[in-house]
C-alpha cells in the first residue's frame, strides 16, 4: 500500500485568491494555483487539471507497460499525453489519452490492444470514472 500527500495552502478569495500547492510525499516541487489562471491564460501557473493529466499520463504509461509485457512485447520508445479539459459549471469534462510510438516483440494490434487494456486498467482512468469522456488515439510508429 502506499499514500502519496499534496498539501496547498490558499489565501483570499476564490476570484482575488491564489495558493500553492505542496508535493508533500516526495517533496519534488510547491506550484502556484489561481482561479482566473485556472479558468484563463496559464502563465506559469498550474492548476488541479494539469495535476491530473500528469497523474493520468504517467500511470497510463505505466499500465500501458505493463500490458505489453503481458503480450510479450517490450516499449521501446512510448509517449503519453493526457489532455484534461475543465469547464466551469460543469467540471472536468474529458480526458483525452494520446499514445505515440513502438515496442518490440508486437506488432500495431498488439500494441493497440494494450493502450485499450492501459485505458481501462490503469488506476487514474478508474478513479476518473465519472468523468464523461475518456478518449484515446493511438500512434504506431513500428
Amino acid at each position: 500500500m502506499a499514500t502519496r500527500t499534496a498539501r496547498t495552502a490558499w489565501n483570499g478569495t476564490l476570484d482575488e485568491g491564489s495558493g500553492q500547492v505542496e508535493l508533500t510525499s516526495s517533496g519534488t516541487g510547491t506550484f502556484d494555483v489561481s482561479w482566473p489562471r485556472r479558468i484563463g491564460e496559464v502563465e506559469g501557473v498550474t492548476s488541479p487539471e494539469e495535476l491530473i493529466a500528469a497523474a493520468h499520463s504517467s500511470c497510463f504509461s505505466m499500465a500501458f507497460s505493463a500490458e505489453l509485457g503481458k503480450a510479450g512485447g517490450t516499449p521501446e520508445q512510448v509517449e503519453v499525453t493526457a489532455d484534461v479539459t475543465f469547464v466551469p459549471g460543469k467540471g472536468i469534462t474529458t480526458s483525452a489519452l494520446s499514445v505515440r510510438g513502438y515496442a518490440s516483440g508486437v506488432d500495431e494490434a498488439g500494441f493497440r490492444a494494450a493502450a485499450e487494456a492501459a485505458k481501462t486498467g490503469c488506476p487514474v482512468s478508474q478513479a476518473l470514472a465519472s468523468v464523461p469522456e475518456i478518449t484515446l488515439d493511438v500512434t504506431y510508429e513500428g
